[in-house]
């Protein structure tokens, strides 16, 4: 039995406004849909040691990553009542003020989004092996710690 290879959730670079807009239009029709969540993780300009980070620079096991987002999914939609689900993360650099990650969940019931998404969101940060290391002003950096 061929087993098929999941889609990738990966967009080079930021994730630009005009692909979450694009995204979520995509929606506005399904009359099944009472409710629709999104969170945007963005890159804060945090100051460390001092230095001011101006970028993060993204990089994953694709293959082990995408699984992973994969099975997050597959998890979301079988404990929560959804009807759709986006999620997209970014490689590459991405400015401080860019968005990096774009879940987006939907729902017949408002409960069900705000459940589903802090449950995907919390996955994400804890089973999913996408790495940043935070590029300074200074052009130094260092690899970032999840919190």
């Amino acid at each position: 039995m061929e087993t098929k290879k999941p889609k990738s959730v990966f967009k080079q670079g930021a994730i630009s406004s005009e692909f979450i807009g694009e995204s979520i239009a995509k929606h506005q029709t399904k009359t099944s849909i009472g409710a629709h969540n999104i969170f945007l993780g963005q890159v804060r300009a945090d100051v460390i040691n001092g230095k001011p980070v101006s970028a993060i620079e993204y990089t994953a096991y694709e293959d082990m990553a995408n699984q992973k987002f994969n099975d997050i999914r597959e998890a979301a939609f079988e404990k929560f009542e959804l009807t759709c689900m986006h999620i997209y993360h970014s490689l590459g650099t991405v400015k401080a003020g860019e968005i990096c990650l774009f879940v987006f969940v939907s729902s017949p019931r408002r409960k069900e989004v705000f459940k589903a998404l802090e449950y995907i969101v919390e996955a994400i940060k804890a089973d999913v092996p996408v790495f940043g290391k935070e590029i300074f002003e200074d052009d130094t950096h260092q690899w970032k710690v999840n919190n």
